[in-house]
């Protein structure tokens, strides 16, 4: 294997696992928080509907949370691909 070609795999799996983690908050930010708010507030979360709980704090929580994977999942994309700093 040569070192073009793992250049190559590496930056597909970075920008796949980018693609899946922007459509997640896309789908949360806007689905969810603002286009399905009247759906999704028929859950309730305490006293609150879903869709509302998602516009205030969810995505933000979501946010944080594909954060979080993106930094655990690109280590692990570095270490397979045997990428340093």
């Amino acid at each position: 294997m040569n070192k073009s070609d793992n250049t190559n795999r590496y930056w597909r799996s970075n920008l796949t696992l980018v693609a899946v983690l922007l459509s997640i908050w896309a789908i949360a930010g806007f689905g969810l928080s603002i286009f399905l708010i009247e759906p999704a507030n028929h859950f309730k979360i305490g006293s609150v509907g879903f869709g509302f709980w998602m516009a205030q704090q969810g995505s933000i929580f979501v946010f944080v949370l594909l954060v979080l994977t993106y930094a655990l999942t690109m280590d692990w994309i570095d270490r397979k691909h045997q990428v340093n700093d």
